[in-house]
């Protein structure tokens, strides 16, 4: 049997930051404390949730939608949490469809290290939306992912839909 490898080089400015210069605990749970949405890219607040861009995507329009509380584990969330959880994963991929129109959408969490959390103590779902052929040749030959769009560009159709259709 022959050694596979996965490459995936946008995520290298992740891999190799100076984590000195990261600041310490959960930027979740800090962006919540923090005013400066916008800036942070947290896209909605809600009573038991918060949903904020990827700053580092696999696809355009990769969202996270994490409980409010710092929470490591599905055992963990309460009923509200885990019922809020469920109606912002059905807004915002109906929100995703409005603004970019992807053809379909990867819906997934990671739970612990080993399993790909980058961070294991705040739970959070990943929405990956999706489009025919974006695995196209510039990922396979050119280990090169095409991110087509802003996170800037991106927050700012979201929010505008969001207010639009009263849920923000």
């Amino acid at each position: 049997m022959t050694h596979s490898q996965l490459w995936a080089p946008w995520r290298s400015e992740y891999v190799t930051a100076d984590k000195t210069e990261r600041p310490p605990g959960c930027f979740i749970c800090r962006y919540l404390t923090e005013a400066s949405d916008a800036t942070n890219f947290v896209v909605r607040r809600s009573d038991q949730t918060v949903v904020l861009l990827n700053l580092y995507p696999y696809n355009n329009g990769h969202l996270l939608i994490a409980p409010k509380a710092h929470k490591a584990t599905l055992s963990e969330l309460n009923d509200a949490e885990l019922l809020e959880i469920q109606h912002q994963l059905v807004l915002m991929t109906e929100s995703l469809q409005a603004v970019i129109k992807p053809e379909g959408f990867n819906i997934g969490v990671n739970l612990g290290h080993v399993a790909g959390a980058g961070l294991p103590g705040h739970i959070h779902w990943h929405i990956v939306p999706r489009w025919n052929g974006d695995a196209n040749f510039m990922s396979v030959c050119a280990e090169t992912r095409v991110i087509v769009q802003s996170l800037t560009e991106l927050y700012k159709l979201l929010t505008e839909h969001l207010r639009t259709v009263g849920q923000l």
